[in-house]
């Protein structure tokens, strides 16, 4: 089916979405091959789900130069941090008691597409706007409201692929400063930190897969993991810890955990059978052993008492921040082995190539050695002003800083990604084969043939020639080829 083209200013932003496509549909082949050296950011906590990237080549030499900014851009008010694909940056924002979901140009901060829908700008509790972050998998792009409304959208368009809406289905109680775990891609599910111990929704339909009562949910994002060869998935409720069997929703674990106000937010971290809780309001932290369907303390004390932002695990010790300050346990034993004043514990931390990057509470952005012999400071810079609670995140040698008010920075700190250039087959006297499957292939080549197109249109003759000369040298046998022909 041919579709008419855009005229004018629409055409480049067609041109532009076009684009994104093509990095979407051939992003999972390239990173297959090995070819792309990016480490996409694309969920809550990263692709390991733990809050490390495997990412090198940024510097921290900021006392000769300061990170430059690249682009700043409003997004609206709220705490949802950042998922990163290639060149394209999702987040959420409210204004105007509507909540927005961007797609913006990681490069340049330009807007490739957004939704927006009806939200009210303040949940019961007070301090407005979405607090998940989305999830990007494959071609679609997840989120969740506080209020409970999920959608699944394409990640390429911004079109609505499904919207449920998970409280009013379940009849489920929100918790008062509503809800706020992001949405969590397992197999073929979505699960979602809502009703007493999570819900499953089919990824592709958003139908309703599991439920486990209309209870009331805690803060925290579900957390994946592996029991006996069986995937489940760590869901904080309110007032304890659940275990859930992913595909079923089965129980297979509860440990007690009530805390004031009902405030369990900071997302569990799993080590081999063991799992780190931690929450504020007179609780503490938990080291508990997974096993036989129970969930068993370790130990337990007051020594880190994270309020939402999640500790890291780094080399048997875990960096995070409570009331006291910036703290260094000792995993396996729960002992401090210091403590570093003149951190909030708001303040919030990922790790990447064995460094830690901390967004301080008032906006000033740090890089820390993870050592337990002490707090060892590398680099220092404001980045922004304001309320500063959400967790930044380093991709393609970009870092994304968020405030509650709305301001999203990009800081350059690395060369951009590199993709390797393929050895041209005259060169190799060997055939270059398309990689993918069959249905990837055509996907490929379908948005090559209508981004060349797009280019004709606006009259890039030389864009347009390189992608039909492709499309003609690597996929001759495709239906699209004769037309790649005539359009050459």
């Amino acid at each position: 089916m041919k579709v008419p083209l855009p005229s004018g200013r629409c055409l480049l932003m067609f041109v532009s979405v076009l684009a994104a496509a093509a990095v979407i549909f051939t992003g999972a082949a390239v990173r297959a091959a090995g070819d792309e050296v990016v480490t996409d950011w694309p969920n809550w906590r990263g692709p390991n789900h733990n809050g490390i990237s495997t990412e090198t080549g940024w510097q921290t030499n900021w006392q000769d130069k300061k990170p430059k900014q690249l682009w700043k851009k409003h997004v609206g008010v709220g705490y949802s941090s950042v998922a990163v694909v290639g060149d394209r940056v999702y987040t959420m924002g409210n204004k105007n008691n509507t909540d927005t979901v961007w797609c913006l140009n990681a490069d340049t901060g330009e807007e490739v597409w957004k939704h927006s829908y009806p939200c009210p700008k303040q949940p019961k509790g007070g301090y407005p706007g979405p607090r998940a972050t989305p999830t990007v998998d494959g071609k679609n792009v997840y989120t969740f409201s506080h209020n409970g409304l999920a959608f699944c959208l394409n990640a390429v368009s911004g079109d609505v692929v499904w919207k449920k809406d998970v409280r009013g289905e379940l009849k489920a109680r929100v918790p008062q400063w509503g809800l706020s775990g992001s949405p969590l891609v397992a197999g073929k599910l979505l699960i979602l930190n809502i009703g007493a111990a999570g819900t499953a929704l089919d990824k592709a339909t958003g139908e309703i897969v599991w439920k486990t009562g209309g209870g009331m949910a805690g803060y925290a994002t579900p957390a994946p993991f592996e029991m006996g060869g069986r995937k489940c998935v760590a869901i904080f409720s309110a007032t304890f810890l659940a275990v859930q069997d992913a595909k079923s929703g089965k129980g297979l674990g509860r440990y007690p955990w009530k805390t004031g106000h009902n405030i369990n937010a900071a997302t569990p971290i799993i080590s081999g059978d063991k799992m780190f809780i931690s929450s504020d309001y007179g609780k503490g932290c938990a080291l508990l052993r997974i096993g036989s369907g129970k969930l068993t303390a370790v130990w337990q004390n007051k020594k880190m008492r994270n309020h939402f932002t999640n500790c890291m695990l780094w080399k048997g010790h875990l960096y995070g921040f409570d009331r006291s300050g910036f703290k260094c346990l000792d995993f396996a034993t729960g002992q401090v082995k210091w403590t570093q004043k003149g951190f909030g514990r708001e303040s919030s931390l990922m790790i990447a190539d064995g460094k830690m990057i901390i967004m301080e509470q008032r906006g000033t952005l740090v890089v820390a050695e993870p050592s337990p012999s002490g707090y060892k400071e590398l680099a220092r810079t404001k980045a922004l002003s304001g309320t500063c609670w959400t967790v930044p995140v380093l991709s393609g040698g970009r870092i994304f800083c968020r405030n509650h008010q709305g301001k999203l920075v990009c800081l350059k700190v690395g060369p951009k990604p590199k993709r390797a250039k393929p050895v041209p087959a005259a060169a190799t006297g060997a055939k270059k084969t398309p990689t993918g499957s069959k249905s990837e292939q055509a996907e490929r080549v379908r948005s090559k043939l209508s981004l060349a197109r797009a280019y004709l249109k606006a009259g890039l003759r030389n864009k347009a020639k390189s992608l039909l000369e492709e499309i003609i040298r690597n996929y001759k046998d495709s239906q699209h080829a004769p037309e790649a022909r005539k359009l050459l």
